[in-house]
């Protein structure tokens, strides 16, 4: 029989509470509380698990925004609204499975979940370790290096694993221009202003021509358009700024040891509980009464 490779699997809490969150609208406990995205959660957690197998597991939720970015650009992320209070009294719920399914999570106050999953992705890279992170944020392209860094969206309808060339197909560009295409294009999800008027395939265009942002600010005599050239020189401490927001930070001195992500068999009794709180009944009914479980349930 061939082995399994070893692999760690990063979950983006808060990404996936939020997609979980609004893909089941209506689902609540006995006592009438929202479980919604708990369910969810859980169902696609058991589905990573099951296409990728790791052995290594890891849920990072986002504890705030970094105090460099604010700092940087006050006007950081400020236009998101506020968590649905009904997902945010679910998230401690969501810990208390975690915890009970014997897998890892972290959070903490200041640090922005990306900055420590870019930080953790490092550690196992150096280890010899592949990463899969799943994710929506686009800002995770930057660490995709094929062999090594793989990146699951669940926006993506074919549920691959990306690489290399995934991040070419769907940007024009490669992992390691992510952040110069972004801090062009600017990032109105994070509420970053780009160069006025490049869009994506501008973006892309100046990047294969001149291969990164700082060759393009010594060429800038070389971009055609006299419109275009004007709007660079006048965004240039703009585009130097986005890449210091949009780079993420991968060398926190805090991460843990990769021990710590090894994922554990789970023990029913816990799980049991919590799903007869939640009326969980088919998740309840696979766990079985006598015998120790893993977290995954087909």
């Amino acid at each position: 029989m061939t082995p399994v490779p070893s692999r760690l699997l990063i979950i983006d809490g808060h990404a996936f509470a939020y997609r979980a969150f609004f893909a089941i609208r209506k689902l609540s406990s006995p006592t009438g509380s929202a479980t919604n995205a708990i369910y969810g959660f859980i169902k696609m957690l058991d589905k990573l698990q099951a296409t990728l197998a790791p052995s290594h597991l890891l849920v990072v939720w986002d504890g705030g925004l970094a105090l460099e970015r604010t700092t940087a650009l006050p006007e950081y992320k400020i236009q998101r609204p506020p968590m649905p209070a009904d997902l945010a009294h679910q998230i401690d719920s969501l810990q208390r499975y975690l915890d009970a399914a014997r897998i890892a999570f972290y959070c903490q106050d200041g640090v922005e979940a990306d900055d420590w999953i870019a930080s953790m992705t490092r550690q196992a890279v150096a280890a010899g370790l592949p990463v899969v992170i799943a994710s929506t944020d686009k800002d995770f392209m930057q660490l995709v290096r094929t062999g090594q860094v793989g990146l699951v969206n669940s926006n993506d309808k074919s549920e691959k694993i990306w690489t290399d060339e995934d991040v070419r197909i769907k940007t024009g560009v490669a992992p390691e221009q992510i952040v110069d295409w972004l801090s062009l294009l600017g990032d109105s999800v994070d509420n970053i202003p780009g160069v006025v008027g490049v869009g994506p395939k501008t973006a892309t265009d100046l990047l294969q021509q001149f291969g990164s942002v700082d060759s393009l600010y010594t060429r800038l005599g070389e971009v055609k358009s006299d419109k275009l050239r004007a709007n660079l020189q006048a965004a240039s401490g703009i585009v130097q700024r986005n890449k210091q927001l949009i780079r993420l930070k991968d060398d926190l001195a805090d991460v843990w040891p990769l021990e710590k992500t090894v994922l554990q068999t789970a023990e029913p009794q816990p799980l049991r509980t919590l799903y007869a709180e939640w009326g969980f009944k088919t998740l309840l009914a696979q766990l079985s009464p006598e015998t120790e479980q893993p977290s995954l349930f087909n």
